[in-house]
């Protein structure tokens, strides 16, 4: 009994700096950003309630952003992750320079942001390397990051930034799998569509599962990204939350960047909820 006590004492010791600094840069502003969401303003304010959450969801620039970050997340999180899994499928077979292929997907994990900007905008500007290339062959230029054709170029981004980190989950998980299950599927004559479909994706589904769920906060880190390729305001294909959260900030309206904050903590919170009730299912159901 005594050694119990002291040994979650002496973890509750080296535990304390870690939740003193969660508590107080994290939970302790969260909660007070929940307060501010409910006045008119920051000093001196009176309570309103519901009355900035209301504003917002009839605000239609949020509703834009909004829809924006939802679309945007529909398009880049399946397409990464299919990417990231198809590039482990092959890594995970012995061929050569595997290695180099493994670190060219990785490098842009630890590709300073700057620099980051720096490739896609020599690409992808007005005179930019792409243009010149479709000059070249007799097409006319392209508005890459200001028009419709915004969107792709944030997904690609997005996909090039994270793909690697994908892949090196995917291929731990393809590690695990056991290669008796695909020499019984060749005795069986399975092909290897059928080895992928029944054996592979079923014991990848709780690691795609945690990818997609960092995926998703992932996503919502590009902002850096677009933003020093495209400013604060850009192409409203890729006017996103987060923009409309920086653009509020510099406006000073704490109280409608408050509720805004809350609405997409709770609109996150809820979907890995849900995500997690129907990840534990599926694999209760494997078992």
């Amino acid at each position: 009994m005594k050694s119990k006590l002291s040994r979650r004492s002496t973890l509750f010791i080296f535990l304390f700096p870690s939740l003193a600094g969660f508590f107080l840069f994290y939970i302790i502003p969260f909660l007070g950003c929940g307060w501010y969401s409910l006045l008119d303003r920051c000093i001196d304010g009176s309570f309103v309630g519901l009355k900035n959450y209301i504003n917002l969801l009839s605000n239609k620039l949020f509703l834009m952003a909004a829809a924006n970050t939802v679309y945007f997340a529909l398009l880049a999180v399946p397409f990464t992750m299919l990417l990231g899994l198809l590039l482990a499928t092959l890594i995970n077979k012995n061929i050569r320079g595997r290695n180099i292929f493994r670190s060219t997907f990785i490098a842009p994990m630890i590709i300073p942001t700057a620099s980051v900007v720096l490739i896609w905008n020599i690409l992808f500007h007005n005179n930019g390397t792409l243009n010149g290339f479709l000059t070249s062959l007799g097409f006319l230029p392209v508005n890459w990051l200001n028009s419709s054709k915004a969107r792709l170029v944030m997904i690609l981004l997005y996909a090039w930034k994270n793909i690697g980190y994908c892949m090196v989950i995917f291929l731990g998980g393809l590690l695990k799998i056991p290669n008796e299950y695909y020499e019984a599927a060749d005795i069986e004559g399975a092909g290897a569509f059928k080895k992928f479909i029944y054996i592979t994706v079923p014991y990848l589904t709780p690691i795609s599962f945690f990818i997609f769920v960092l995926s998703i906060i992932n996503s919502f880190k590009i902002f850096r990204e677009v933003y020093l390729l495209a400013g604060p305001y850009p192409h409203e294909s890729i006017y996103t939350m987060q923009h409309y959260m920086n653009n509020v900030f510099i406006s000073l309206d704490y109280q409608k960047l408050s509720a805004a904050a809350y609405i997409i903590a709770t609109a996150l919170g809820l979907l890995i909820y849900v995500l997690f009730i129907f990840e534990n299912k599926f694999s209760n159901s494997l078992k």
